[in-house]
């Protein structure tokens, strides 16, 4: 997120990034380096703080982050499970609001939903819209209670096709294919796939029967998956979204 802003002050609206982190990564140490950055500054109230800690830490860590608000500060959360009332009640503060980005918004082609407090106006859902879009596709605002679903399908979902990804490379590894190439073959194929999906303008269904000749490989296979490949993404998804509200509870 702040890659996507330091990237382009001028369409993010924001003028400086604090960067708060007891262990900082090599990547904040290069962001930290831009003219409008800096790593673990003296800690003052801003305009916003965007809260990015594990959420079985937020409590042990909400008397620092404290430390960065003030009555008009906005809240950015993108912790998974923690509930507005629970930030709102630790944070002491109004105006929150719960986002669950996914891992390729670092390439600004990733999703992100939110959901705002009964506390925020329309002037904080525009700016989150403008802060959230670097990221790519933005959903929201939604109700609190889609956090869940929206968490196990876009929060986690790169995970299941990385997955899916390993599964390809391995089958071409046993078909005969060398490690290098059974690996390139699986990553093009999914990325490409990807690419086709985003700028065909086709509905997923259609991509899959232009693809899948009458008694072809591709419906040999697809045969096979469909058996149980369905089911198994629903599964996924739901114990993903079990978990969420799990945390939600925990926190």
């Amino acid at each position: 997120m702040a890659a996507g802003w330091l990237a382009d002050l001028s369409q993010s609206g924001v003028s400086f990034v604090a960067l708060s982190d007891v262990a900082p990564s090599d990547e904040a140490r290069v962001l930290a380096e831009h003219e409008s950055a800096a790593l673990n500054p003296v800690p003052g109230p801003v305009d916003i703080v965007v809260v990015a800690v594990k959420p079985q830490g937020f409590r042990e860590a909400a008397a620092d982050i404290r430390e960065w608000i003030s009555e008009e500060t906005l809240v950015i959360s993108i912790m998974a499970g923690v509930p507005l009332d629970v930030l709102s009640d630790v944070l002491g503060v109004e105006r929150v609001v719960r986002a669950m980005p996914n891992t390729p918004g670092a390439l600004g082609v990733g999703v992100t939903g939110y959901v705002l407090a009964p506390a925020c106006d329309d002037a904080d859902r525009a700016l989150v819209d403008r802060l959230l879009e670097p990221l790519g596709l933005v959903e929201g605002p939604l109700r609190e209670d889609q956090m869940d679903a929206l968490t196990a399908i876009s929060g986690s979902g790169p995970a299941y096709v990385f997955l899916m990804t390993e599964a390809m490379s391995a089958a071409g590894r046993q078909l005969g294919l060398d490690d290098d190439m059974a690996e390139r073959l699986a990553r093009r194929t999914v990325s490409g796939a990807g690419v086709l999906l985003e700028r065909s303008g086709m509905d997923v269904k259609s991509l899959r029967k232009a693809v899948t000749s009458p008694n072809g490989t591709t419906e040999a296979a697809l045969d096979v998956l469909s058996r149980g490949l369905p089911n198994i993404v629903r599964e996924a998804a739901e114990a993903a979204a079990r978990r969420s509200a799990d945390l939600s509870r925990e926190s």
